[in-house]
């Protein structure tokens, strides 16, 4: 090979101008030479534009021992520039010598990994991209940092897969067949796994779950491309359908599969596996289904716990089935889908919540007192004053009140008009053959009382409402249309009335809550209603009286409590007189009429809760009422006769171990022969 040969002593380096030509070479003999200068050598013998950082400072040594290349010189002083913590970027066909810490800055060539590195020298500092297909950028991170120099990068890109690295030509070309060789799929061949003893459906997901690694996923926003094992359950011939990332995930899984594919253990639920029918005794099987059900969705979050083996299989078992407890409504069982180890846990969790129900009977005692009285006295006359034939005559008198009460009604009604209530004195006059009436006193002093009393009792379940109502179901009127007609007589008349009916008499709503210290609280709405007297026929219906009371009281078992007393005290009195006369002392009773009236109205409720825990006081209680009603219906015989020969009613029959008559209405608990109080 014919060339020239190119010496650059240092003290002749910064004059040097001979440009070796293509094909040429040269030998480079540089001994502690400024970086500059050299950079403006080499740029020289290349023919390429070189600048220089002014942070780049320092000297350098590059001796070659025989004559190369311009390419290779220039390579060599890259190369001796790296040593130094320098580096050269290409840009556009301008070479920058900068620090390798800034390498990166710098737009130098970006590449992707379809394309080759093209001609960058292996010391010269550029940019790639590599697409992965296969494997997860996010897990080659780790292992490909080692790898790149302490001031160059390495970046993911987790939308596309891919990874950005910049470094040297060199070691780029490196990555390049390490990604290659990772960048690979893993995939075994789909494998058919069949099952003889265990269901495919619900294995599925236990296997699954156990052969999955928890933190072998991509980091929050990152794309995971990474095979992971596939374990689909098959359910018509009952086998597992798996493909892994490697043989060895393959076998891991056989090998559970075989482990937990084993017939049931004697005494197990037999053909029907994993589910199992519950009858229930007392709990109502929709109501028990929902709350096992939630109480189970609560359980879910455990499932994620490092220890949580039964909290999988219950996440693992919900999802599978969408639902592992039903109710059966015809027979009030529980139908639940689960491993025996869990079912164990429910039906734990069953025993306690079907269990006898307590009750309480409610006693109530319902008090009404009214008392009226009404008090009337007056006295009323007329006369004329003159005497017959005289051209005027005058009349002077006192009239109250009307009506039968009235003196002028009286005398002016020919009979028609009958006295008022109460002792009635009367004078009369003869007028010209005729009597008169001239005089009447009125004297009237009522008094009225009533009490009511109604005992309502009501049996009913520990946290259920009751109700018992005892009245009559009373219309009111809502609307009324009436159609006339239209004047010719060719119209029809479809008169209509709509009502509305609703419950007069006693309303008595109770909801008890057993507590645990042996108190029972009482949710309680009472309701009084009558019609009032007259108001029966009434054009828009009659009107009615309503006292309510709705509380909520605490009381201890087989104690009485009170809740009150509505109260009415009611005064009118009415007087009628002749000013100035009727304030006479005595005299002046003649010229005036008085009535007084006063009503009372007291309610009283008195409640007593006794609770009814188990099936032998239940059963007392009910005789105890039963011997009640069958005494008094003995009792409520008619007398014999022989003109009427109906001579029995019907009469309960008598039970077996009823208690005696002496022992009836005896509280529960309460000591024999002990007179109840209630």
């Amino acid at each position: 090979m014919t060339g020239a040969t190119v010496l650059f002593p240092v003290n002749l380096l910064a004059q040097t101008s001979a440009v070796a030509k293509a094909g040429e070479t040269v030998t480079l003999n540089f001994s502690n030479a400024d970086i500059e200068a050299v950079a403006r050598t080499m740029a020289t013998i290349t023919g390429a534009n070189v600048v220089v950082d002014p942070r780049v400072k320092g000297t350098i040594t590059l001796v070659t021992d025989k004559p190369v290349t311009r390419r290779v010189a220039m390579n060599q002083f890259q190369a001796a520039l790296r040593l130094q913590g320098f580096t050269m970027v290409e840009s556009a066909g301008l070479y920058k010598v900068v620090p390798e810490a800034d390498a990166k800055l710098q737009s130098g060539a970006v590449t992707v990994s379809e394309q080759a590195i093209g001609g960058a020298l292996g010391n010269q500092i550029t940019t790639q991209i590599f697409k992965l297909n296969f494997e997860s950028a996010n897990n080659l991170v780790a292992v490909l940092r080692p790898l790149i120099s302490p001031n160059n990068t390495i970046n993911v890109n987790p939308g596309t897969n891919s990874l950005v690295i910049t470094d040297y030509a060199d070691n780029l070309r490196r990555m390049a067949r390490i990604i290659a060789a990772v960048d690979v799929s893993n995939a075994t061949e789909v494998e058919i796994l069949p099952l003889k003893h265990a269901i495919a459906t619900d294995l599925a997901p236990l296997v699954l779950r156990l052969v999955e690694t928890s933190g072998a996923g991509a980091a929050p926003g990152q794309a995971d491309t990474s095979f992971k094992t596939i374990l689909v359950a098959e359910p018509r011939s009952n086998a597992l359908i798996l493909r892994a990332a490697n043989p060895a995930r393959v076998a891991l899984v056989k090998s559970l599969v075989e482990k937990l594919d084993q017939p049931a253990a004697p005494g197990m639920n037999g053909a029907a596996g994993n589910i199992y029918v519950v009858y229930l005794k007392n709990a109502d099987a929709t109501k028990l289904a929902a709350t096992l059900r939630a109480a189970m969705s609560g359980q879910a979050p455990v499932a994620a716990a490092p220890a949580g083996v039964a909290g999988a299989v219950v996440a693992a078992t919900v999802s599978a089935t969408g639902g592992q407890i039903q109710a059966d409504v015809a027979t009030n069982s529980l139908i639940i889908t689960a491993p025996e180890p869990q079912y164990r846990q429910l039906r734990a969790v069953i025993d306690r919540l079907d269990g006898r129900r307590a009750q309480v009977l409610v006693e109530s005692l319902i008090v009404e007192v009214n008392a009226d009285r009404a008090a009337e006295f007056g006295i009323q006359w007329q006369g004329p004053l003159g005497k017959a034939g005289d051209g005027v005559i005058g009349l002077l008198g006192t009239n109250f009140g009307a009506g039968g009460k009235n003196i002028i009604n009286l005398a002016t009604g020919a009979g028609a008009v009958a006295p008022g209530a109460g002792l009635n004195f009367g004078a009369v006059q003869r007028t010209n053959g005729i009597y008169v009436l001239g005089l009447l006193a009125n004297f009237l002093e009522t008094s009225g009382s009533g009490n009511v009393l109604s005992t309502p009792n009501l049996l009913t379940l520990d946290n259920e409402e009751a109700k018992i109502v005892i009245g009559e179901n009373v219309p009111f009127i809502t609307g009324q249309f009436t159609n006339t007609g239209s004047g010719g007589g060719g119209g029809s008349v479809n008169p209509f009335t709509t009502v509305e009916r609703k419950d007069v008499g006693l309303t008595l709503k109770v909801k008890p809550q057993i507590n645990e210290n042996g108190t029972v609280k009482l949710v309680i709405y009472q309701e009084t209603s009558a019609v009032k007297a007259g108001t029966e026929t009434a054009a828009n219906g009659p009107t009615t009286s309503k006292r309510t009371i709705e509380s909520t009281v605490l009381v201890d078992d087989g104690s009485i409590v009170v809740l009150g007393g509505l109260l009415q005290d009611k005064y009118s009195g009415n007087e009628g007189k002749v000013p100035g006369l009727g304030d006479v002392p005595l005299f002046g009773n003649l010229f005036k009429n008085d009535s007084r009236t006063r009503n009372k109205t007291n309610l009283m409720v008195f409640l007593r809760p006794v609770v009814v825990r188990d099936a032998q006081a239940s059963d007392r209680l009910s005789m105890d009422r039963y011997d009640l009603m069958r005494s008094g219906l003995k009792d409520a015989q008619p007398a014999p006769s022989l003109l009427v020969p109906i001579n029995e009613s019907p009469v309960l029959p008598a039970l077996p171990g009823s208690q005696p008559a002496l022992q009836r209405l005896q509280p529960l608990g309460a000591t024999p022969g002990v007179t109840p109080q209630f």
